[in-house]
């Protein structure tokens, strides 16, 4: 009989206990293995000295970090305006590919050729044309603005992704919920809104923090058309100094945000995974 034993274990689960620490004793050492190897043959490496004072130069750091923190303001905030929109306009364009109604059609049509075009696109090559293109108009001011046309090309490129996976998501809410809410009287919209779309956001949400931890990365590529964001302010300290630290400053600002989104989305993952299972 698997009985309970001292510590209100069965032999299963103390088995299974005994198999996950040294699982975790395993992984521990490899990974202390491996560091250590990194950490002792780096630095034998023949250019090792001019890698160190071009990229991790302690003064250069110093002088630039604070600089770079105030420019990823504008990051921070180019994003905030942009991802409501891209949640709106993602979820416009998917429930325009889902509609069923005959005469609605063209909206599916449209729907579609949006997601094709603007995921067919390379993300730079949209903001070149949207960013140089309508300020090339003559709009007068603030309608000029890099920050706004910018901001315009993320937002239509992104929403063509984020319309996709919440497309996925309705797709994946079986036909029977559907059938089972028009059975007590509700209207095509009323399924949408109180049974599918529910359900549908809920599922897709570990897949759109993926789009926001991307969309906080890619908001670097509006410094090619004008703004001053950390990646652009990056590349005049490291024109003023003859230094790529500030690049390494950069990519450290951007980790500290983006890992713990990671692993937030990865947690959320596990999380449907189990609720599943």
């Amino acid at each position: 009989m698997n009985k309970p034993n001292a510590a209100g274990m069965t032999r299963r689960q103390a088995f299974e206990a005994r198999q996950r620490l040294r699982s975790a004793v395993i992984a521990a050492t490899s990974t202390v293995v491996v560091a250590s190897a990194i950490i002792w043959a780096v630095p034998r490496a023949p250019g090792w000295e001019k890698v160190q004072a071009s990229f991790f130069n302690a003064e250069v750091f110093a002088r630039s970090f604070p600089k770079l923190l105030d420019a990823f303001l504008i990051n921070i905030m180019i994003f905030a305006w942009c991802a409501p929109a891209i949640a709106i306009l993602g979820l416009l364009i998917a429930l325009a590919r889902d509609v069923r109604a005959p005469a609605l059609y063209p909206l599916r049509i449209l729907g579609a050729a949006y997601t094709d075009i603007f995921r067919g696109v390379p993300v730079i090559l949209t903001v070149y044309l949207i960013g140089f293109g309508i300020p090339g108009l003559g709009l007068p001011r603030p309608w000029n603005s890099p920050y706004i046309w910018g901001s315009l090309a993320l937002i239509l490129t992104y929403a063509a992704y984020v319309a996709e996976i919440f497309r996925s998501g309705i797709d994946s809410v079986h036909e029977s919920q559907r059938a089972a809410a028009r059975s007590l009287g509700l209207s095509e919209r009323q399924v949408m809104r109180d049974v599918v779309l529910p359900q549908a956001i809920r599922r897709v949400v570990p897949s759109q923090m993926n789009m926001l931890i991307a969309l906080q990365k890619d908001v670097s590529l509006l410094s090619f058309i004008g703004p001053v964001e950390i990646f652009r302010q990056a590349g005049v300290f490291k024109s003023l100094l003859a230094n790529f630290t500030p690049y390494v400053g950069a990519a450290l600002i951007f980790l500290a945000v983006t890992i713990p989104a990671t692993r937030y989305a990865d947690y959320l993952m596990a999380k449907q995974a189990r609720e599943r299972s």
